[in-house]
């Protein structure tokens, strides 16, 4: 079982984002707070879950953690601010939605920017290490799964309902055949060949 805590002086969070390296759809990121007495034996990095798994823990997560939040980004703000920045915002919005406000922030990954005044640890693999953030790393990927498989009606030809809007050959095939949509990331290289795509 992955670590229930960094500490225990403070109350933590953890927080992990979903969808940084996707060609279309928002960034999304959740933040939770876990109670001191919760164990999990398979709750782990979303992506090392079957999605029937991350299905199942969201509503664990959702039912037994002190409070979670979640919040998407999308893709004119990912286009203005970078992915980078934009993911960065997305966890200090899912921050912003915690009551109580934590007193540690536990990030997955090495880049992040102060929110407000509280503490943070960048943690390098912390989806894997730290309950908290694989709890936060669940929330993420089934919150920006619903919202992908929801805009896969509105444009089903580019399959974002099983790809994600990840960069797989079928999503570039279509973005060459149909051209982009307003869910596409325009800063983003949309095709390996430097083409140039109509909107």
């Amino acid at each position: 079982m992955l670590q229930l805590n960094y500490q225990t002086k403070y109350l933590e969070c953890g927080t992990d984002e979903a969808g940084r390296g996707c060609l279309a759809g928002p960034v999304t990121a959740a933040a939770v707070i876990l109670p001191a007495d919760f164990q999990n034996e398979i709750l782990n990095d979303s992506k090392l879950l079957t999605a029937s798994n991350r299905e199942f823990l969201e509503e664990i997560v959702k039912d037994s953690c002190v409070s979670f939040g979640i919040a998407h980004i999308d893709m004119g703000i990912i286009d203005e601010i970078n992915i980078l920045n934009a993911s960065i915002l997305a966890m200090h919005k899912s921050i912003q939605k915690l009551k109580p406000c934590p007193e540690l922030i536990l990030v997955d990954g090495n880049r992040f920017k102060p929110y407000k005044k509280v503490r943070h640890e960048c943690i390098i693999k912390g989806d894997s290490k730290f309950l908290s953030i694989a709890a936060a790393s669940v929330l993420a990927k089934t919150a920006r799964d619903a919202y992908m498989k929801k805009i896969d009606r509105e444009f089903p030809m580019y399959g974002w309902a099983q790809n994600k809007g990840y960069p797989t050959k079928a999503h570039r095939k279509a973005i060459q055949t149909y051209g982009l949509t307003k869910y596409h990331r325009l800063s983003f290289k949309q095709l390996p060949e430097q083409i140039e795509l109509k909107l």
